[in-house]
């Protein structure tokens, strides 16, 4: 499963997508209210898509956190690469070394295929398409009462 750090990234992402679009751009404290997340951990997670290339940051009084307008699509599995690594999508369910189609583990055929298709859905959707759907409102990042 995804990490913490690597749920707060993608939120994150998002959350920067629909606020970068008309321009805008977050702070740290902002961000981490807009995804209902932790300021430290948010705060180390935005630094590592920075210097991974996955987002941009600003200083000044204008500054904050944002997308770059002409980036192009950013996928899931973008961010899942830098935070997590990719091991969900190809390891043993099971954690073993030695699974294989040969030598399978008891859950291999189900989790291989669970996770084949994870790693094409991560491998499609972008950031921004999950922007759309917060921006019309058929999606949210945090909780709501």
């Amino acid at each position: 499963m995804l990490s913490l750090s690597c749920k707060y990234a993608l939120r994150a992402a998002v959350f920067l997508a629909l606020r970068s679009r008309a321009g805008g751009r977050a702070g740290i404290r902002e961000v981490a209210e807009g995804i209902d997340a932790n300021e430290h951990t948010t705060a180390k997670t935005l630094q590592l898509l920075v210097r991974e290339g996955i987002i941009a940051s600003a200083k000044g009084p204008h500054g904050g956190f944002f997308l770059e307008g002409d980036a192009g699509p950013l996928y899931l599995i973008d961010i899942v690469r830098v935070v997590d690594g990719t091991g969900l999508f190809f390891e043993c369910g099971l954690g073993l070394h030695q699974c294989s189609e040969l030598k399978p583990c008891p859950i291999h055929f189900t989790y291989k295929a669970a996770r084949e298709q994870l790693h094409r859905e991560f491998s499609s959707i972008s950031v921004q398409s999950l922007a759309d759907d917060l921006e019309q409102g058929r999606a949210f990042l945090k909780r709501t009462l």
